[in-house]
């Protein structure tokens, strides 16, 4: 197989993200280690009296998005309970752009939600994925399981691309007839370049929303497509649907998807997103999928002519366009040996025993490539594990001798880990964060913390700062001993993963996004 892997790499690490200082995608950009070089920061900061905060925003009612910084702009998504334009007041997922220095709106992503079903877009969840920001291109995955390319500039500059309809698809969907009279667009709308439907145009079925933290590789996105159970949580109504897919970053043309058939073994849904690496020099892409197997893919080429996609049966399929490639898989492993096998359906709502699902990316390091997982913290058992594992092992499947250590969690896990110095940073469902060797696998510390986690814990200039359900901060030293810095009380729950850029730590609540940097002087009180 010829690859045109030299340069894309080349490309891809050279010149794919505009500033180091900047955080353009969630995680490192090869690895999606939850680690930034990045320095200078506070150890504490206070929200009441304004110690180390630059700047609050209000967001809406529900934030499930990390935030992203690129070129002077915060990309975060939330819902729509707070309308920041009165032309648009339905419940919609909403993206906001945010100048970096004040926090002021530049644009914004008004996408209403899915009403056919509520189990495709849940109400009032907003928009839980992360953008990938790469030059002047945002992509992300909306509410409604679109691939979206949009201009980092957003309508300011005119509305350029293909994609010229903004204005109706703006509109809930109920009332989007030929006879209703589209919303005006405006300077601070978003320009979608490209739009590729992944219901339509890959054939997945969404279930509670789409969350995808778009890779990309040369000219190529790496896409999870959050396809799931219906509403019944028992039924596959797409067997045939991929779990990951790849798009022409240029065009949005769909021209590759695997091959695996993993969609009627799925537990829940497919929220783990791609990570890359490489590994004795071959270039791999990793795939935590909803069956609980991890898998390890060859990059899309476009010269690969020897691996077309399963040709569709019977009628002609739409999902299967002519030229689709599949990805070839280097190799498989599955997370849970002990979960059962089969049809893994019948084990809703059990909590001892049930198949296990993948949330958090797989990190690469040091040759090593760490992740955790377990049964589906709504509908699964409890147990759930981190676990380091050996990419070169070999081919085929690894179950049995990929794995070099497991260590258990204390319940549900949705994170992924921070690798940093010899340590993996960790925090489960069950209200405990996790200091464990990377080589051994044996804890260097734990700490009991309030809230649930379902974000990560990002390490940068010697700390590790961790938000929590219970909107509990929380910064501890990177450090094999346990030292906690501080406890800082927030506003509402934390969802996300703290994003770390331009010395300036970036929090989001389900309510409000700070922007907290050392040395910011608190305003004096007021005189009477």
């Amino acid at each position: 197989m010829k690859y045109l892997i030299a340069p894309a790499l080349a490309l891809f690490t050279a010149c794919q993200f505009a500033s180091a200082a900047d955080q353009p995608q969630w995680g490192q950009a090869w690895s999606r280690n939850m680690v930034s070089a990045e320095t200078n920061l506070p150890d504490t900061f206070d929200p009441n009296t304004g110690a180390n905060v630059k700047w609050m925003v209000p967001l809406g009612t529900q934030t499930y998005s990390t935030p992203i910084v690129a070129d002077g702009r915060v990309y975060i998504g939330t819902n729509n309970e707070q309308p920041r334009d009165p032309n648009h007041t339905a419940d919609s997922g909403v993206l906001l752009c945010l100048d970096e220095k004040t926090g002021r709106l530049l644009w914004q992503l008004v996408v209403p939600k899915r009403e056919a079903d509520d189990y495709f877009d849940w109400p009032k969840t907003g928009m839980p994925a992360p953008v990938t920001v790469e030059s002047n291109r945002v992509y992300t995955v909306s509410n409604r399981g679109e691939v979206l390319c949009l201009d980092a500039l957003g309508m300011a500059n005119g509305n350029d691309g293909t994609f010229q309809d903004e204005a109706v698809h703006m509109m809930p969907l109920t009332t989007n007839t030929p006879a209703a009279t589209p919303p005006p667009v405006g300077p601070q709308d978003a320009d979608i370049l490209w739009l590729f439907n992944l219901t339509s145009g890959a054939g997945i079925w969404s279930h509670d929303g789409a969350h995808s933290s778009i890779l990309i590789l040369g000219d190529y996105l790496y896409v999870n497509t959050s396809t799931g159970v219906d509403r019944t949580h028992k039924v596959i109504r797409t067997p045939d649907a991929p779990s990951l897919v790849v798009i022409d970053k240029r065009t949005g043309k769909y021209v590759a998807r695997d091959d695996e058939h993993i969609a009627p073994n799925i537990f829940h849904n497919t929220w783990c997103s791609p990570s890359l690496g490489q590994v004795n020099g071959r270039t791999m892409i990793f795939f935590g999928a909803g069956n609980g197997i991890l898998y390890a893919f060859e990059p899309y080429s476009p010269t690969d002519s020897s691996a077309p996609s399963a040709a569709a049966t019977g009628t002609p399929d739409p999902t299967r366009p002519a030229g689709l490639r599949a990805l070839k898989k280097i190799w498989q492993l599955t997370f849970d040996t002990t979960g059962p096998t089969g049809d893994p359906h019948p084990y809703l709502s059990n909590r001892k025993e049930s198949p296990s699902n993948l949330y958090g990316m797989p990190v690469l390091d040091h040759g090593r490539l760490y992740i955790a997982g377990g049964g589906d913290i709504w509908w699964g058992k409890n147990q759930a594990w981190l676990k380091c594992i050996d990419p070169a092992t070999g081919t085929g499947d690894l179950t049995t001798n990929g794995v070099l250590w497991t260590y258990p969690l204390e319940r549900h896990v949705l994170g992924t880990t921070a690798v940093y110095d010899g340590m993996v940073f960790l925090a489960d469902c069950g209200r405990k964060m996790h200091c464990v060797d990377a080589v051994t696998g044996k804890p260097f510390w734990t700490q009991e913390i309030k809230g649930e986690v379902w974000g990560s814990p990002m390490v940068a200039d010697g700390k590790v700062y961790l938000g929590t359900r219970e909107g509990e901060y929380w910064i501890f030293a990177a450090t094999r001993e346990k030292h906690v810095l501080s406890q800082v009380k927030l506003s509402g729950p934390i969802n996300a993963t703290t994003t770390v850029a331009n010395e300036t730590l970036f929090i989001a609540t389900m309510n409000k996004m700070y922007a907290i940097r050392k040395g910011v002087v608190p305003p004096p009180p007021l005189t009477p």
